[in-house]
């Protein structure tokens, strides 16, 4: 069964820096992509940031710059170093994984099957 379970919850002044861990079980990393979302109160789930097995990745553009995704496959364990905080930074955060599926004309996507629960970055001005 696969479990992810994220950590590095915590509350920064705007400027200062966290990094978020997700340790994942129960299946092999290396073939499965991964991904952190995030949800404010009111406010739509959005994609954050996402790596794929062969370790490219892709960031919303409003983290651009200050987030940097990565992943020890040796660990299974999923990063979001986080820098340069702003107050509209602050949300809950979710880990989630899945595999990578082609969505036509060469594109491809994560299916995103699996979720943790989630750690709460707050940020204060």
């Amino acid at each position: 069964q696969v479990q992810l379970v994220e950590s590095g919850e915590g509350s920064v002044q705007a400027g200062g820096s966290l990094r978020l861990s997700c340790a994942a079980s129960g299946y092999t990393s290396s073939s499965y992509c991964m991904g952190w979302f995030r949800q404010a109160p009111g406010m739509e789930r959005e994609e954050v940031a996402s790596i794929d097995p062969d370790d490219s990745t892709n960031y919303a553009d409003s983290v651009k710059g200050r987030f940097t995704i990565s992943q020890d496959k040796s660990k299974n364990t999923l990063y979001l170093q986080m820098d340069s905080l702003k107050p509209e930074d602050t949300a809950m955060y979710y880990c989630a994984a899945g595999r990578v599926v082609p969505t036509g004309w060469g594109l491809e996507t994560c299916t995103f099957d699996y979720w943790g629960r989630g750690t709460q970055v707050t940020v204060s001005s």
